[in-house]
């Protein structure tokens, strides 16, 4: 007896539709070798359906770790990237380079990059800004801000090697000749000075110290009348301001062609200093009483690292 259900000869409606379901949730089955090799077969005689077999390779999502490994940063291979950047002018022989630069790298990584734009070894480099830059210590730390001048000052080695030497020998004879005459402080046209003993608002000395030039002028000191003067380093300017109560002279740091001094007796935790403006000794500016603490960073700012005497 038949069935009950669709009349014979008559499917019954949703059968193919079940087995085509059916057919494509069952799971793919690895081919053995007898199937791969009639499949192969099978796709050679028909290239169409080969064709049609092949599947795009799916994309790579966004964020997928393989796909960024193929794109390049400059600034992340730098390490640069995410660090606070300053903007500096750097200027050396009178030449200006504005770069920027992290704020949080250290004085002597700057002298690296400084010695990347201009050629001048880190070890010939005096960098100043408001003073001498620490080498251990950070932009931040030491209060540099964007736009701010960073003065250079150092010779490169050419220029040590081009040095005149009959000049270096004659200076030399110059300072032996010196040596021999009684100290500076016992001649008669600097006892004039000296006599009148210490000015009242005289800075404090630190007897065998070397400190950074103070980002203040340096005051308390008698030039060679006896009147009141003080020394201002005006770095960004690469000048020396000499102000006396009567007037103020900018000297260019590069005009002066010596700086000489000598340790006052009695007193060694002050000095004698004189500035040479001109060829010869008539053209020492003499100032008295300076702190013995700030000699050497004297002499260091206004004729640089490669000093002869």
């Amino acid at each position: 007896m038949a069935a009950a259900g669709a009349p014979d000869g008559v499917e019954e409606p949703g059968m193919d539709t079940e087995a085509e379901t059916v057919a494509s949730e069952a799971p793919a089955r690895p081919l053995n070798c007898v199937e791969a090799e009639a499949a192969a077969g099978a796709a050679a005689q028909d290239p169409c359906a080969a064709r049609g077999s092949l599947q795009p390779a799916p994309a790579q999502p966004p964020g997928d770790p393989a796909a960024q490994a193929s794109v390049s940063n400059g600034e992340d291979a730098g390490g640069g990237a995410g660090r606070e950047l300053v903007d500096l002018k750097i200027i050396w022989n009178k030449t200006k380079h504005d770069v920027k630069f992290p704020l949080d790298s250290t004085g002597s990584e700057l002298k690296q990059k400084i010695h990347a734009i201009t050629g001048l070894p880190p070890a010939m480099q005096k960098v100043m800004y408001k003073g001498l830059v620490p080498e251990d210590k950070t932009l931040r730390e030491i209060k540099v801000t964007s736009g701010a001048k960073i003065m250079v000052v150092g010779s490169t080695i050419n220029d040590v090697l081009a040095v005149n030497t009959p000049k270096d020998a004659a200076q030399q004879d110059a300072k032996a000749e010196e040596n021999k005459k009684e100290p500076l402080c016992r001649q008669k046209q600097h006892r004039k000075v000296l006599d009148k003993g210490k000015p009242e608002d005289v800075m404090p000395s630190v007897k065998g110290g070397q400190d950074r030039l103070p980002n203040f002028p340096l005051s308390g000191m008698y030039n060679k009348s006896g009147g009141k003067v003080r020394l201002t380093f005006k770095l960004e300017q690469d000048q020396l301001w000499i102000g006396t109560k009567e007037r103020t002279e900018k000297l260019p740091m590069g005009s002066i062609k010596n700086v000489v001094s000598e340790p006052i007796e009695g007193h060694e935790d002050y000095h004698m200093m004189a500035f040479q403006l001109g060829p010869t000794e008539a053209s020492y500016y003499w100032v008295y009483w300076v702190p013995t603490q700030y000699v050497d960073a004297i002499k260091d700012t206004v004729l640089g690292k490669w000093q002869y005497f």
